[in-house]
């Protein structure tokens, strides 16, 4: 099935959750937010939380400089 990941066209399993494809964006395991159809998902729900067709997931991670 076809999603939106960070404004582009991603296809996932039929079974993708929040957190498979949050691995997939980013190795990241910590500062990341995540948010589904412009709802933020906590990172507890994020393995029950399944994609559905054309949802639109914005994965942001935090980033460290000066």
């Amino acid at each position: 099935m076809k999603v939106i990941v960070n404004g582009d066209p991603r296809e996932v399993p039929e079974d993708a959750t929040v957190a498979s494809v949050v691995g997939d964006v980013t190795s990241a395991t910590t500062g990341i937010a995540v948010a589904l159809n412009d709802e933020v998902v906590r990172r507890a729900e994020w393995t029950a939380t399944p994609l559905r067709e054309a949802d639109r997931l914005e994965v942001l991670t935090a980033v460290q400089g000066g």
